[in-house]
């Protein structure tokens, strides 16, 4: 079954525009390049030895660049045909009965410095042994923390575990009492809001929380990386990953405040609370008047503001996503998307403004101006649609249709929809 899978690094930010656009020949896959990068990971693994989950971080690799279909790997490659999605997703997969992590080529030379290539790697060399460890969850519905009040209580929760980080003893376990209090608040405003936190955290926030901890030389390097981390997750335009810095800056506390909390986390934990129970420490009262210990009133203040241009921004992708005239493809298929700058619109989906690329049963899709995911999984681009044979081009992407597949009016007049061809 293909996966629907997000390959967001959120360490990196931005990935630039260009990566749908370079030149095939520089795109293909270095050997030498590839070859130092699994050195770089292997390293690491057997630096870690299975300390951290009491099993080798190592295991099959593979690099892989669709458009020039070149490869590399860190073991023989298995005989037959590539699988479906490789060089269009950055997580495990099944190849020739094993379990391989696959990462795209573009991508990951495109990650700003060693060390975040190599939390990169790691960080999926986890997710190939998570199954094993007991800890895979179903991925949360946050789109609550793209809201004011869910980014501002948010901001306080991720500055509160900042400073935690950077102190010990009582200090460290009154700003680990504020960051309860806000992830309490935020919370109680939302109905399930902490089950699908919960869930996101155990799923990505471990694995890298893994990355960072792994890669790390030593204790403090792990420390403040995770709090660069978290500086850098209050400049993103989404919130909707925020597993990523929360999880991790909750697993290097446990680190300190319970040695053996790896052991005893399963997939229906809540990394939270476990540190709350670890230092014995509750939620301190008035969640609003600690926020002023975070700069409150400057930081709900930005937050409004931003607030009012999403709202005209919002507009603006309805106009062009929604009300007007475009193409419908169909769900599933083998997808590489980035996070950044992702925007929700209520009761029709979520624009996703970066680089997207899926391929399916279907065909192809190449968007390079966004494209609206509904609710139920189909994809929107926005009209007009110029069809020629099997392309099918609009403003910034390309579809190409499979055989077996056919373009014909879609649910309204002024749309066309990918569907089986019924002859």
């Amino acid at each position: 079954m293909d996966r629907h899978i997000i390959t967001f690094a959120w360490w990196f930010g931005l990935i630039s525009l260009s990566l749908c656009l370079v030149n095939p020949a520089a795109a293909q896959v270095d050997q030498q390049r590839a070859e130092a990068y699994f050195k770089e990971a292997a390293t690491i693994c057997q630096r870690d030895g299975g300390r951290l989950w009491g099993v080798s971080l190592c295991g099959p690799m593979v690099f892989a660049d669709v458009r020039t279909r070149t490869l590399a790997t860190n073991q023989p490659r298995p005989a037959g045909e590539w699988p479906r999605v490789l060089g269009f997703t950055n997580a495990p997969l099944e190849w020739g009965g094993s379990r391989w992590v696959a990462y795209m080529w573009d991508f990951t030379t495109a990650l700003p410095t060693p060390r975040a290539r190599r939390e990169f790697m790691l960080h999926e060399l986890f997710h190939r042994i998570q199954p094993d460890l007991g800890l895979i969850t179903l991925s949360g519905q946050n789109a609550h923390l793209d809201t004011v009040e869910g980014r501002v209580w948010l901001r306080f929760e991720w500055r509160a575990l900042a400073r935690a980080l950077g102190q010990s003893g009582e200090d460290r376990k009154r700003a680990v009492s504020d960051a309860a209090a806000f992830r309490l608040k935020r919370r109680s405003q939302f109905a399930n809001a902490a089950e699908n936190e919960r869930v996101e955290e155990i799923r990505e926030g471990l694995a890298q929380y893994t990355g960072i901890v792994a890669t790390a030389a030593t204790r403090p390097e792990a420390v403040a990386s995770t709090i660069e981390h978290l500086a850098a997750a209050e400049g993103h335009e989404t919130f909707l990953q925020q597993s990523y810095a929360t999880g991790t800056a909750y697993g290097i506390l446990l680190d300190d405040a319970s040695a053996d909390w790896r052991r005893r986390v399963r997939s229906d934990s809540d990394l939270g609370q476990m540190l709350m129970s670890a230092l014995d420490v509750t939620p301190v009262a008035n969640a609003v008047e600690a926020s002023a210990r975070y700069g409150g009133v400057e930081l709900r203040a930005a937050e409004q503001t931003r607030d009012e241009q999403r709202r005209a921004r919002l507009l603006e992708l309805r106009n062009r996503f929604v009300d007007g005239p475009g193409l419908l493809v169909p769900s599933g298929g083998g997808v590489t998307f980035n996070a950044v700058g992702a925007t929700p619109i209520p009761g029709a989906g979520t624009v996703f403004v970066l680089p997207y690329r899926v391929r399916g049963d279907w065909g192809t899709l190449e968007a390079t101006k966004g494209v609206l995911i509904n609710e139920d999984g189909t994809r929107r681009l926005p009209g007009p649609v110029r069809i020629e044979g099997a392309n099918v081009t609009g403003d910034g992407w390309t579809v190409t249709v499979a055989r077996g597949w056919t373009i014909r009016s879609g649910p309204r007049s002024v749309d066309y929809q990918i569907i089986r061809d019924p002859q």
